[in-house]
């Protein structure tokens, strides 16, 4: 049968009266290509989701129009094409308002502190865009190491340490780099992880630790400060859950600026 006489259900009526604030697909496994700020692109596999309003007349959403914006993506996804596909999903869905995300680990190369040995780190990172909204929100995961500062204080030998994560989420207009990012997150920590270290580099990172030892608390605070400074940043929120070593529990902080941010610079 001609496909302009097939049936179009999606595009029937609803007399229910019912808005729908998103829907469209989620959970989209697919090959992307990402900004890369020393190599210049990345190629890596991200989780997509992808929605639209919908009137309270219509019945359904075409749901392959939404790949297909994808498809025409597929060679480099940026935080400047982000206006472009929720511009294209608003127009060919007929709808007012569009959201769009992708999820994705995102790989540094990194040396050790003494060796210099080079691996591959891995970070989680979301994208999000809404048309509703000017800007763009990057989110980064960061794996870090943290010492007790009260631990190191009242023990004759060592501290406890464990392994936390930072992540922070950002606003913005303008390009942010996800390096930019990883860097606050690793300089607010007792100490960064890597990929590979040798016997000099493990003394190198448990003596550093040692020397530098951070609450969760002041772990916000030191990447909030950082953040403070970065130009660009409309709005940010930092967290860090600890995995605690001796507690059956992890610690947690967050803190979340808003718009008014003075980002004059360092």
């Amino acid at each position: 049968m001609p496909r302009s006489k097939l049936r179009d259900i999606q595009s029937e009526s609803d007399l229910r009266n019912l808005p729908i604030d998103k829907v469209g697909v989620k959970n989209i496994s697919y090959p992307v290509v990402v900004l890369d700020k020393t190599e210049g692109e990345q190629h890596t596999v991200a989780r997509v989701n992808m929605y639209v309003d919908l009137p309270h007349n219509f019945r359904g959403t075409h749901m392959s129009r939404f790949v297909e914006i994808l498809n025409r993506y597929r060679k480099g996804i940026s935080t400047g094409k982000i206006r472009e596909i929720l511009s294209e999903m608003k127009k060919a869905l007929a709808s007012e308002r569009a959201h769009f995300e992708i999820e994705f680990p995102y790989f540094i190369t990194k040396k050790a502190p003494v060796s210099r040995e080079e691996a591959k780190m891995e970070y989680t990172c979301k994208l999000t865009g809404d048309s509703s909204v000017e800007y763009y929100t990057l989110g980064v995961t960061v794996p870090v190491l943290s010492l007790c500062p009260c631990s190191k204080e009242i023990s004759d030998f060592g501290a406890h340490n464990q392994r936390s994560l930072i992540t922070i989420t950002i606003k913005a207009k303008e390009r942010i780099w996800i390096e930019d990012i990883v860097s606050v997150a690793e300089r607010s920590a007792s100490s960064d992880v890597f990929s590979i270290l040798k016997r000099e580099d493990e003394k190198f990172i448990t003596e550093h630790a040692y020397k530098n030892p951070m609450f969760v608390e002041d772990m916000v605070r030191s990447a909030a400060e950082k953040l403070m400074r970065m130009n660009g940043i409309l709005a940010f929120s930092v967290e860090s859950e600890n995995m605690e070593s001796i507690h059956n529990h992890s610690a947690y902080a967050m803190i979340e600026r808003d718009s008014g941010l003075d980002n004059s610079g360092e």
